[in-house]
């Protein structure tokens, strides 16, 4: 998989360099590479944003530089990658949204700031290849730094190879709409709490369908839509 991130932080991303991730980037499995906006904008301060049309509080970040470093990235013409936008406005990300995004083979995230990205930068890159705008959860962010970064984390280790044991990956939260069971391990006591019984009987029949009732009861009580849907 090929990620390209543009930013006006680019070092912001090199947390990428550790943890499974990092692994995966030394192995070849993932590539990465953050691209400084401001390396796109020509003037003596090398801006990226001016104040919105019609008027308003805060800033917009200008097309020209955006349009020049996705070109550079992409090339002029059609491109098989994704642009992905975070965005408040965007739909919902989720694991279904982060499975999708772990099948392609290359990434595009666009990292606004500020008011967000003039508007003509998606209307225009909608034309030349896939774009989607994407919401980490219901508030607002300083920057999309954060959003691509969770993406990322969470789209890149369903990548094959990236997690040493597939197995985990389909016990997590949300792999089958429910959360995950409690989990335990060594000492089966401590500070006068007891492992449930139950997984120290060795009957791993009785542990599945414990586990399958703790994820159920625990959805109901902290997130009971998800049972709705």
């Amino acid at each position: 998989m090929r990620i390209d991130i543009v930013t006006i932080f680019p070092e912001f991303f090199s947390v990428l360099d550790i943890s499974l991730l990092g692994k995966a980037r030394q192995a070849g499995i993932i590539e990465v590479t953050a691209h400084d906006l401001r390396a796109f904008a020509h003037d003596r301060h090398r801006t990226v944003d001016d104040t919105p049309y019609g008027g308003g509080a805060g800033m917009v970040m200008k097309p020209e530089p955006w349009g020049e470093a996705i070109d550079s990235i992409v090339g002029p013409a059609h491109s098989d990658a994704l642009l992905v936008v975070p965005s408040p406005a965007g739909e919902p990300f989720t694991q279904a949204v982060a499975r999708e995004l772990a099948a392609e083979s290359h990434l595009v995230f666009a990292c606004g700031r500020y008011e967000g990205i003039d508007q003509r930068v998606t209307d225009h890159y909608e034309g030349r290849m896939r774009v989607r705008l994407i919401s980490l959860g219901d508030y607002v962010l300083n920057g999309g730094e954060v959003a691509v970064m969770a993406m990322i984390e969470a789209a890149g280790r369903l990548v094959p190879g990236v997690v040493g044991n597939p197995e985990s990956l389909v016990e997590e939260s949300h792999e089958d709409g429910l959360l995950e069971y409690p989990s335990y391990t060594k000492p089966s006591a401590w500070r006068g709490l007891e492992v449930p019984p139950v997984l120290l009987s060795g009957n791993h029949g009785a542990v599945a369908e414990w586990r399958r009732e703790q994820q159920i009861e625990r959805t109901r009580r902290v997130r009971p839509e998800l049972l709705a849907d």
